[in-house]
């Protein structure tokens, strides 16, 4: 490992720890240079995943990306950090389950509008705004409406899903 404060490659490692649930391991560094400390993950690394978008293009799979759009989602909503990366974790973990090496955006979409909808009904709303691109102000207040008027959010049907 590159120490981050000056780039020298010789380190100890002080101490390892199994992290996110024992999917990684959490190593504590220390440079036997400068001696600044420094934390690094070591992971499995799966094979790659393409994803095939509308139109059939293809790109890479992105955790981040996938992250950035339940973060948006999730945004001033009562939902902690903890949570969103277990389920980000059980979207990443199926996805590499049920499919090999290319997966449909939709197949995506589906999986975490499906945990959404059990984690926070407006983040689900939110995400699902996003998801099927809503023509009109209309189709998104008709889909608001039929989540205000259940009492149980996991009845709530949105367009194509």
């Amino acid at each position: 490992m590159r120490c981050p404060k000056c780039g020298c490659v010789d380190d100890k490692v002080i101490d390892s720890r199994s992290s996110k649930d024992g999917l990684a391991i959490r190593r504590r560094r220390e440079c036997l240079k400068c001696t600044q400390r420094y934390t690094t993950y070591e992971e499995i690394e799966r094979g790659n995943l393409m994803v095939i978008k509308d139109g059939d293009a293809r790109e890479r799979f992105s955790r981040d990306k996938l992250e950035s759009g339940i973060s948006i989602a999730c945004q001033k909503r009562p939902v902690s950090a903890e949570a969103i990366e277990h389920m980000i974790r059980e979207v990443v973990d199926e996805l590499y389950d049920e499919f090999d090496g290319e997966v449909p955006s939709k197949a995506i979409g589906r999986k975490v509008m499906e945990k959404l909808k059990q984690l926070d009904g407006v983040a689900y709303v939110r995400f699902a705004s996003v998801y099927w691109r809503f023509d009109s102000a209309a189709e998104f207040l008709e889909a608001v409406q039929k989540f205000a008027d259940r009492d149980d959010t996991a009845t709530i049907k949105l367009p194509g899903f």
